[in-house]
């Protein structure tokens, strides 16, 4: 567990509150922050009709979460409006996550829940933003809260539990899930890793073929955890969309 414990890269603030301000964690999110404004500004400087490779690439991105997860989910028309904030989101979550397994970085600040959370409240406030603006406050809990066609007497127990489960619960779960599983990633990762050195390191020549087959399956799920870095960008982006849609939709 020391392995999430990072002390602040200026000596001077360590133990004061600015301290984790400055960690090593934060480091690679003012570096991904950076990453993702220079890969749109590089990538589509000067637009061609035909565009050059570079375009492509950033037009590719643009389109896979404008027409797989805005114009899929929320639809054509008015999907169009989110596309922008979620092909950033997208991105964002998966260079963030990319850093899990990038040497000399080798951790996602995502497996530290503060992250997700950040980037969870901010789509939650604006799902509940769209909500009341396309149906009004009192509308929005209605539309959030009561299941049309349910008979009266079985409202007062469904109530609370669409509340707590559309305006609460979101949130928390859309974190938990994009914490949870770059933690465990980070995790595993450690273990193939470490468990590799201890047991070349321990001097019995009979560990050292379980010592290469601990690297070996580390490198293994290096590449997996490739995989499910670039889901969990997918399903978080997906899952907001989802959300989106719901407040701005017409039926429950």
């Amino acid at each position: 567990m020391e392995t999430f414990d990072f002390k602040s890269l200026i000596p001077s603030l360590e133990g004061t509150f600015w301290g984790p301000a400055f960690t090593k964690l934060t480091l690679l999110i003012w570096i991904a922050v950076a990453v993702v404004i220079v890969f749109f500004l590089a990538t589509y400087r000067n637009p061609t009709l035909v565009p050059t490779k570079k375009q492509w690439l950033a037009e590719s991105v643009y389109g896979i979460v404008r027409n797989n997860i805005a114009g899929e989910i929320i639809g054509v028309k008015d999907g169009i409006r989110f596309a922008p904030y979620l092909a950033t989101l997208f991105v964002f979550v998966f260079v963030t996550n990319l850093w899990s397994i990038v040497p000399l970085a080798q951790i996602s600040p995502n497996s530290h829940l503060a992250f997700p959370v950040v980037l969870a409240v901010m789509s939650w406030l604006i799902y509940i933003a769209l909500g009341i603006r396309k149906h009004g406050l009192f509308g929005y809990l209605k539309h959030a809260c009561i299941q049309p066609g349910v008979p009266w007497w079985v409202q007062p127990i469904l109530i609370p539990i669409e509340f707590i489960s559309n305006l609460i619960l979101r949130p928390i779960t859309l974190s938990v899930r994009l914490f949870a599983n770059m933690f465990a990633g980070h995790m595993i990762l450690l273990v193939f890793t470490l468990g590799g050195v201890a047991l070349w390191t321990n001097g019995a020549l009979l560990l050292k073929p379980a010592a290469i087959g601990s690297w070996v399956f580390a490198i293994v799920m290096t590449l997996f955890e490739f995989f499910i870095l670039s889901l969990q960008a997918y399903v978080f982006t997906l899952l907001t969309a989802t959300y989106f849609q719901s407040s701005i939709s017409e039926e429950h």
